[in-house]
């Protein structure tokens, strides 16, 4: 980024330029956010550094041109006449640049309509205070036109440039954006901007559910994703693209846990380290949906789930589908809801055989089913049943020293047992391919041993016939 902003300004110098283009958005502002907070890391934690906004009051298309021809550019620029605005690449960085102005919106759209303005209009266009700073590319002077952006990054505030009901009117995204921001700097949200939010929450059903999806994974992969679940719920937004997870509000559990199905979940993602990423975090969200339509109670007053995680396995794709999560996400989240009692009931009583199962079982979400579980307990109170996952994770190393990196598979193909046993393709040829590598798995055959494998193969065939 340093090299391309170094090109652009030595380009620019002696010309009508220099002087009158300004950066502007996240990296100004990170500049200032890293000397404030108390990890620096987080004021760049989900900003693209290869991304830099230039604007300037005049035509940005020509500026792409006079580029071009000067030879900066590593392409020919891609031009967006509607909006003013042109996206070169230079030194390996995406530079964005925008004409100063206006934007009017229709109230179905959120794209906008634009005129030329200045940089005040410009500024007041944004989203966010914070984003509103302007650093002047050859002085390196930085201009605060609202007044308000050095003073909110100080005192952690999220607020709109304008009246919030205008900037989420126009572009209801920002809403989302708002907790995110919160949600990922510590942040406060301005209380006229959070009321704007609440009343302005329906206007989301005009977002695309990627877009909605993108801001929500920021969300959840965030330091205070508590707090930021908490501010989609009671802002309404939640209800607007998950309502089955306010659904969880309220619903009252048994004697083990002292938080209502809510509350636990989120303290559920919050014991998820940062680092682990999505998958996991997505996974401890929805690890408890099913709760809400499995709730019962006995005649002794005992509250039961019964078979929760099947139910709350299948609202969990109905969610991820709904936010255009990819297959290959919501397949693993759905299996670990399916799968996340199964770690919470090992005991050291398990056989090695019980263990080759989960192994087998879990394949490659083993580890996150386990850590899954971690958060489940965490989450819960004193009086919960304690597990020992250690234990288990070492019981784990036992079994796969002991099959030395063998797998948990058949000896035999489907084509030796066609062979074996002179029979043609068919149904019985998997069920007994399968038969074999639950014998393995139950440690009574080995793993790799063809001729133990063909007897035992003969015996179930004659059992059979």
């Amino acid at each position: 980024m340093h090299k391309a902003l170094e090109i652009l300004r030595e380009a620019t110098r002696g010309t009508n330029y220099e002087g009158a283009l300004y950066l502007v958005g996240g990296v100004v502002r990170d500049k200032y956010l890293a000397k404030d907070l108390p990890d620096p890391e987080t004021a760049t934690a989900d900003n693209n550094a290869e991304d830099v906004d230039i604007v300037l009051e005049g035509d940005a298309l020509e500026l792409a041109e006079f580029l071009f021809k000067k030879g900066v550019c590593e392409h020919r620029p891609a031009v967006y006449a509607r909006f003013g605005t042109a996206m070169i690449t230079i030194a390996g960085t995406q530079v964005e640049l925008v004409g100063a102005r206006k934007e009017c919106y229709e109230p179905t759209s959120r794209k906008p309509y634009t005129e030329p303005g200045t940089l005040l209009d410009d500024v007041l266009r944004r989203d966010f205070t914070i984003n509103t700073l302007l650093e002047n590319l050859h002085t390196g002077e930085v201009k605060d036109i609202t007044g308000l952006a050095l003073h909110d990054i100080r005192n952690k505030i999220i607020r709109t440039p304008r009246d919030p009901r205008q900037t989420f009117e126009e572009d209801p995204l920002r809403m989302l954006r708002a907790i995110r921001f919160a949600a990922r700097f510590g942040f406060t949200i301005h209380p006229e901007t959070y009321d704007a939010i609440r009343a302005m929450a329906h206007r989301l059903e005009i977002v695309s559910p990627e877009r909605i999806r993108d801001e929500f994974v920021k969300i959840l992969t965030s330091k205070n994703v508590a707090w930021g679940l908490e501010a989609l719920r009671e802002t309404g937004l939640l209800d607007q693209f998950a309502p089955e997870l306010t659904a969880m509000r309220g619903v009252t559990q048994n004697v083990y846990h002292i938080y209502d199905v809510w509350t636990h979940t989120l303290k559920t993602v919050e014991a998820v380290p940062v680092d682990e990423g999505a998958l996991l975090r997505l996974a401890a969200l929805l690890h408890d949906v099913g709760k809400v339509q499995t709730r019962t109670v006995d005649e002794h007053g005992n509250v039961h789930f019964y078979g929760h995680q099947i139910v709350g396995a299948e609202i969990a794709r109905n969610i991820l589908r709904r936010l255009r999560f990819p297959n290959t996400i919501i397949d693993k989240v759905a299996f670990l809801i399916l799968m996340h009692l199964r770690v919470g009931e090992y005991d050291n009583q398990w056989s090695d055989a019980a263990v080759r199962r989960l192994i087998r079982d879990l394949g490659d979400l083993l580890e996150s089913a386990i850590k899954l579980t971690e958060a489940d307990k965490a989450a819960a109170n004193l009086y919960m049943p304690t597990v020992d996952l250690e234990a288990l994770r070492r019981h784990i190393a036992k079994v796969r020293t002991e099959m030395a990196g063998k797998q948990f598979a058949s000896p035999l193909t489907g084509n030796e047992i066609m062979e074996i046993l002179g029979i043609g393709p068919g149904p019985d040829v998997g069920k007994l391919k399968a038969y074999l590598e639950n014998e393995v798995v139950e440690g009574r055959l080995k793993p790799g041993d063809k001729e133990a494998a063909a007897q035992l193969l003969r015996q179930k065939y004659e059992q059979w016939k």
